[in-house]
């Protein structure tokens, strides 16, 4: 009987090794790769990186596994990366990315604070990426510069030679690179005739490598289908729609792929499966596509063709807006000048209101004071009304609001009129 149960539990260490082994390779799959540089040049590579090894996450979704609580009731993430470089026997190394993720977690019916969160290898995966391209780069490096490093002087190619003199033999002294030696080599003779077949191999390796090496970084480094965004401070939304509540502020420069655009959205990736979407106007689009379709002065011409102010008036704020609630606001009526014509888009209008509130925003700085906000009322079939705060529009005349920021903090009513109608439509 004893021996029975010693049988079945060996038995199950067995099983549980196994598994340990699955799990283990499963969690380091994403979070290790092998690579065949030396182990100085890899830590050399990773010290070029280290800026990137640690920083905020504007967002938790696509970095982090799903925890203990909803990952919406988290906020103010921070990742710190290290990295382990293992030498292997057969040559290469492996490197290991380890990261620790944390977040602020506010509850009013449990205890606030920073938690630790699971990775789901994201952070990794891209440290790994960049890792592979700083290596790749240096190779090519190094391949150029021993490319421009110039041949020996010609006494010691004659101290090198044999002393019986053997002219097909000689590196060519007239060559200063690899490349130009193969040139003269194929106007004098053959390969055979100057070098020994492995330099011949050598130098072709070392070239089609590099040229292969260029091609892969130019794929690479910087793919084409990018979007940067120009100002801090831009809104990046959860719909393509200016009512939409932003996901978050995105900063200067910052890059994201474009995943869609019409002529007013930019459908971007956040993170994985995080999607978003970004005011046109407020990111420079890839190589051949306009930022914006028409420009700022055209759009405003062709708005101005299509609205007339008909009454301006000092009265209380006509909305259901908290901000507003109450208020004392300048309203600026608009109405077509030409009823027969189609809708007008979104951009027209847009473009008119923001044409009022420029104009509008002087009275409220300088010679009425007591004014809160400017609303501007589309009295037309396709209309509705626009509303802003003074402190918005002084922020956004001071430059420190985006046009995109400053809709976000506007009221619209109602919200409808102001969305994008066909958001698929280029």
């Amino acid at each position: 009987m004893s021996k029975r149960i010693g049988k079945s539990v060996m038995g199950l260490c067995r099983c549980i090794v196994i598994l340990c082994s699955i799990f283990s390779y499963s969690q380091s799959e994403s979070t290790e790769r092998v690579f065949p540089n030396s182990k100085p040049a890899i830590e050399k590579a990773l010290q070029s990186i280290q800026a990137n090894m640690a920083g905020r996450l504007p967002v938790l979704d696509g970095f982090a596994k799903s925890a203990e609580h909803p990952l919406d009731h988290y906020q103010r993430g921070f990742y710190q990366a290290t990295a382990e470089v293992i030498p292997q026997a057969s040559g290469g190394c492996v490197v290991r990315i380890r990261t620790k993720l944390t977040a602020w977690y506010s509850d009013s019916s449990s205890h606030s604070g920073y938690q630790l969160l699971p990775s789901n290898g994201r952070i990794e995966s891209d440290l790994l990426e960049q890792l592979a391209e700083k290596l790749a780069l240096a190779v090519v490096e190094k391949h150029d510069s021993k490319a421009k490093t110039p041949n020996p002087s010609a006494e010691e190619s004659k101290r090198e030679e044999p002393s019986a003199p053997e002219p097909a033999r000689k590196f060519p002294g007239t060559s200063g690179t690899i490349a130009s030696s193969l040139q003269d080599r194929g106007a004098s003779g053959t390969a055979a005739d100057k070098f020994p077949d492995s330099s011949v191999k050598t130098a072709n390796s070392l070239e089609t490598e590099a040229k292969n090496l260029e091609q892969i970084l130019k794929n690479t480094v910087h793919p084409r289908n990018l979007v940067a965004i120009k100002k801090s401070g831009t809104p990046v939304v959860s719909a393509p729609s200016l009512t939409a509540k932003p996901l978050f502020l995105a900063s200067l420069h910052d890059e994201f792929e474009m995943l869609d655009f019409n002529a007013d959205w930019v459908h971007v990736r956040i993170s994985g499966l995080s999607r978003g979407w970004i005011w046109r106007n407020s990111v420079e689009m890839p190589e051949g596509i306009p930022d914006t379709a028409p420009s700022s002065a055209v759009a405003l011409n062709a708005a101005a063709d299509l609205f007339r102010v008909v009454r301006e008036e000092t009265a209380p704020f006509p909305g259901d807006w908290e901000p507003l609630r109450g208020k004392t606001v300048k309203i600026v009526s608009v109405q077509k000048i030409d009823e027969a014509a189609p809708n007008s888009g979104l951009s027209e209008r847009l473009e008119y209101a923001k044409y009022l509130f420029q104009k509008g925003y002087a009275d409220i700085a300088q010679k009425k004071p007591e004014l809160e906000g400017i609303v501007v009322i589309f009295d037309s079939a396709d209309g509705g009304m626009i509303a802003a705060t003074a402190p918005a529009l002084q922020q956004w005349r001071a430059g420190t609001l985006t046009d995109s920021a400053l809709w976000h903090k506007c009221f619209f009513d109602p919200p409808e009129s102001f969305d994008t109608a066909s958001v698929g439509s280029k």
